[in-house]
């Protein structure tokens, strides 16, 4: 990704030094290809490759009379978010810590957490909008009921959306260059596929198994998302783990992270 235009020092900053930086932002996420179909159109994509397959279609009474498919629309909503928080996100940000970005904007009136904000804003949003995809995709080609308990559907998301993006912003703070962000984000990417359900969903996972994986954030977001999608309000402890989560992280990646 290119550089953000940084306004020269001693110059006036653009009236609102965050909605300024957002602007570039955006610009060059827009510019991202890659990027954009990895997180918007690749789990939609892999949704609509898995609903081919058709004993995948079928419902199944040890499934609760449900499909694989229907099981698979909330992985592949997170699908996104792990793209996103985890192969996305961590390099952009440590490339400019390592191309000296971050040090250079802290002579400006921008100031450098601007342009972490801007980060989270964006990879939050493709996120959100990746989710719309998926499942209006399962609606309308395999016939997946729309999420019954909308509240609580949307608040699990929402946590779901923050874990992912606070697991980069630790990877951010961790990693000291892009390649070693990429080579972290990568052992986490395969860890989190797995929790979330990307090879097989949780619910088919052996008694133990699923019982770890559901203190994993994303494990528990997958649970979280499945419970709302089917009409009960998300278990309170599926919830409380990714609160958890995202206190650990966040207060983690606050006190790690590293401007220069």
């Amino acid at each position: 990704m290119t550089t953000t235009a940084i306004p020269a020092a001693g110059r006036t900053a653009p009236r609102g030094p965050l909605a300024a930086v957002l602007r570039a932002e955006t610009r060059l996420f827009l510019r991202e290809p890659g990027s954009l179909f990895w997180i918007l159109l690749f789990p939609a994509l892999l949704l609509a490759i898995l609903g081919l397959i058709p004993s995948f279609r079928e419902e199944d009474e040890a499934l609760g009379g449900r499909s694989v498919i229907d099981l698979y629309v909330p992985v592949a909503v997170l699908l996104s978010m792990i793209m996103s928080g985890l192969q996305a996100m961590p390099p952009v940000l440590t490339g400019y810590r390592e191309r000296g970005i971050l040090r250079r904007m802290s002579a400006t009136p921008v100031r450098p957490s601007a342009l972490l904000a801007a980060q989270i804003v964006l990879h939050g949003a493709a996120s959100l909008g990746s989710a719309v995809l998926v499942v209006a995709l399962g609606r309308t080609a395999f016939g997946t009921p729309l999420p019954r308990q909308v509240p609580g559907y949307l608040l699990a998301l929402v946590l779901a959306v923050v874990c992912a993006l606070a697991l980069g912003a630790a990877i951010c703070a961790l990693a000291a260059t892009a390649k070693a962000a990429t080579a972290v984000g990568t052992v986490v990417y395969v860890l989190m596929m797995f929790a979330a359900g990307v090879w097989f969903p949780v619910q088919t996972m052996p008694g133990l198994l699923r019982r770890i994986v559901e203190f994993t954030p994303l494990g528990a977001a997958s649970q979280a998302l499945d419970q709302a999608a089917t009409g009960s309000w998300p278990g309170w402890s599926h919830l409380a783990v990714m609160v958890v989560w995202i206190g650990l992280l966040g207060a983690g990646s606050v006190r790690l992270f590293r401007w220069q």
